[in-house]
């Protein structure tokens, strides 16, 4: 909280810094504080989405106001309803322990008559989306000619959206001496206009490289033919057990299209786009939030507001048409401090738009393939032997033991185990052994310390451990003391994970980690034959299974074949 002191916060601002549980502010909340509170400015603040950005603004905003006066003192514009409301609540956190101080989320989908009483009894912070504050200016149910603040959150996303006339209308209202406050992911020309236009001189603060990617996000890319682009979705899917993701598509038909089929097939998944209801938002919103969905598809617009911070992948089923929104897709996990993955699945014809892409971020893609059958296999197998080991024992089974102890107890140890882990495998065995090879190699961009001279290996570590991707090729590094590209193709699960070296690097590291403890536990290091998309020689522990490069699945509960994801086969996604 100290580190909060110093940027000059009062004391009832850092109690509620301390009852949030922040401990030291991020680059973007150090370098835009000290400004707001000593100096009267305008300022254009960039930085990714999900780096405390409403902190950046709200700590100096609600330092800065007059509690005793019940005028209007602020207003924030933000693109969405959720991000609104979202703000709302974030600055009613800040503010808790000052005491007067009123913050009103107005907004569509809402009583608009019981919005303006709210205002009425007096609020000093007003929090908007563009479209219901330039309604209500026009009914004249709210004064913002003597704002003193007024904030643009997310500014490229609401241009995106088309406000740029509302905003502009908006801003007429309100006077000319006040300061403005912009915040926004990307610097697109529209923005620049917005700070030409509606600023005097603002102060820019740039946390990063202007229009870049997160540092805390892998970006990935899987070429695949157009036919085959729902089931390299499945395909990621299964090979992440754990995944919790936003899937993205371009258009309306297409997000409720991906979302049936992977319903259909089995996953927690739901669609939000702009056919949906408030009320339906809403209900797709809190189960996400609630990780009772795992796969939310969503469209651009309709994603804007999504404020999760355990987004574990981003996965572009379609790339945009801009690369700003690329930015603000992947923006969507690796929030929070933490790391995420965003995956792109192309075609060919596409190819040219992610070296587009790379340019604009400033950050190389890596070159992954689709997983096979036998990999999935591989994956989900680590996965229930986990899940099975950290499974706590419910009582009251145990009326229900004896007999199932007799039914079993002609089996050992190992045929149990065995019989036990088939009932799983069989499934995605059976699912995947009549489907072919879905990968399509751009070989012009795969590095050949991917392929012929690559290994992959297992380790028995993984997220339960406190590692991401980040933080394992970090730790691998240091501690085999390799170069900063000698470990690559990183994929941390559950319990366990995924990494490759080159071959010359193999002796050293299987050696090194033949009698190797972390904190007291060894550290299992074993040649996989899940090569991150290529094949590779078998693990010594690992089953031998045979990978017939075809299959269709049959479901046991209903007795329906699935053909790429059409079938109405029900399954958990693990």
């Amino acid at each position: 909280m100290d580190t909060f002191k110093a940027l000059g916060l009062e004391e009832d601002l850092l109690l509620a810094i301390n009852d949030l549980g922040f401990t030291s502010p991020s680059e973007i909340q150090e370098k835009a504080i000290p400004q707001l509170l000593t100096t009267a400015t305008d300022m254009v603040a960039l930085a990714q989405t999900g780096t405390g950005k409403t902190a950046a603004f709200g700590f100096p905003l609600i330092q800065s106001l007059d509690i005793h006066s019940r005028t209007t003192q602020a207003l924030i514009l933000s693109p969405t309803r959720e991000l609104c409301l979202q703000i709302t609540n974030e600055i009613k956190l800040y503010s808790k322990y000052k005491k007067g101080l009123k913050t009103v989320a107005i907004y569509g989908g809402a009583s608009i008559t019981e919005q303006a009483k709210q205002i009425k009894k007096g609020a000093q912070i007003i929090v908007a989306t563009p479209g219901r504050m330039k309604d209500m200016i026009g009914r004249r149910m709210v004064d913002i000619s003597k704002i003193a603040y007024c904030v643009l959150d997310e500014a490229d996303e609401m241009l995106n959206m088309g406000f740029y006339e509302d905003i502009n209308s908006i801003l007429s209202h309100t006077p000319d001496d006040k300061l403005t406050w912009l915040f926004s992911a990307t610097m697109p020309k529209e923005v620049a206009t917005i700070a030409r236009e509606f600023m005097h001189k603002p102060l820019e603060i740039t946390v990063g490289t202007k229009n870049s990617g997160s540092t805390n996000v892998q970006h990935e890319y899987y070429t695949v033919s157009g036919r085959d682009r729902y089931m390299a979705l499945k395909r990621l899917a299964d090979a992440n057990p754990d995944i919790f993701s936003v899937v993205f598509c371009r258009t309306k038909r297409d997000t409720q299209k991906v979302a049936e089929k992977l319903i259909e097939d089995g996953y927690n998944a739901g669609a939000l786009h702009g056919d949906l209801s408030q009320n339906q938002r809403d209900l797709v919103m809190k189960a996400f939030r609630n990780k009772q969905i795992q796969m939310l598809v969503a469209t651009d617009v309709a994603a804007r507001g999504i404020d999760v911070d355990d987004v574990t992948h981003v996965i572009n089923y379609q790339l945009p048409d801009e690369i700003e929104t690329y930015t603000h897709r992947s923006g969507r996990t690796g929030r929070a401090g933490k790391s995420g993955v965003s995956m792109v699945i192309v075609t060919k014809s596409e190819l040219r738009k992610i070296k587009s892409i790379e340019k604009v971020i400033q950050k190389k893609f890596e070159v992954k393939q689709v997983p096979t059958g036998i990999e999935i296999c591989e994956i989900q197998l680590y996965h229930l032997a986990s899940k099975i080991n950290q499974t706590e024992i419910n009582e009251s089974i145990n009326p229900y033991l004896p007999a199932i102890y007799d039914v079993l107890q002609h089996m050992d140890k190992e045929t149990l185990i065995q019989k036990m882990v088939a009932v799983e495998f069989d499934r995605f065995f059976k699912y995947y052994q009549k489907y072919p090879d879905l990968n399509k190699v751009d070989t012009s961009r795969v590095a050949d310390s991917e392929g012929k001279n690559s290994t992959r290996y297992f380790i028995n570590v993984g997220e339960r451990d406190d590692f991401d991707w980040k933080s394992l090729k970090d730790f691998l590094k240091e501690t085999l003391d390799l170069g900063r590209d000698d470990v690559y193709n990183v994929d941390v699960k559950e319990s366990f994970s995924f990494f490759n070296t080159d071959n010359k690097h193999t002796d050293a590291i299987l050696e090194f980690f033949t009698d190797f403890k972390l904190q007291g536990r060894f550290i299992n290091v074993e040649i996989s034959s899940n090569k991150g998309g290529r094949r590779s020689g078998r693990r010594r522990s690992k089953p031998k299974f045979k990978d017939n490069n075809n299959y269709r699945r049959k479901d046991k509960r209903r007795g329906k074949k699935s053909d790429n994801g059409k079938g109405k086969g029900k399954r958990r996604n693990r």
